[in-house]
């Protein structure tokens, strides 16, 4: 079950999925919220880094890490707008978050594929936020891009 603060936090993270669908990234938004505060916000960024790790999920936990000054995230929560991958549910397990919320779901590389016993045992998982409105940004971004 969720709250409507998932949904207004889960718009959030859609902010950071469109600066990168206008910054031609695949449309990916994460942010972290802690005692009801975002502490990290970003988006895929493998592009402009030429970095294939770069998601928006690995740095939003280095911002938000950076923020709270240490390395667990116990008392946060991730929302994402796509199922985090499995390197991304790693990362995720590495700093203890204590719930990941998504939008929609990634049937081909999600971390669902293989489990959810990646993920640190105390994380909590609420799935589907706003998965319309995170499927079809992703669904433009990839039909623009066959365009060209």
């Amino acid at each position: 079950m969720f709250d409507t603060s998932d949904e207004y936090y889960m718009r959030e993270a859609l902010k950071e999925a469109r600066k990168g669908f206008d910054a031609d990234e695949i449309p990916v938004g994460a942010i972290i919220v802690c005692n009801d505060r975002v502490i990290a916000r970003a988006y895929n960024n493998t592009e402009q880094l030429n970095d294939v790790t770069a998601h928006a999920e690995m740095l939003a936990f280095t911002s938000a890490t950076a923020t709270i000054g240490g390395k667990y995230l116990q008392n946060c929560t991730l929302y994402v707008t796509l199922e985090p991958c499995v390197m991304c549910a790693g990362a995720a397990a590495w700093t203890q978050i204590g719930r990941i919320v998504y939008g929609a779901s990634d049937p081909k590389k999600g971390f669902s594929k293989v489990g959810t016993s990646i993920l640190h045992p105390k994380t909590k998982v609420t799935t589907g936020i706003l998965a319309d409105e995170c499927e079809t940004l992703l669904k433009n971004f990839f039909a623009k891009k066959r365009k060209y």
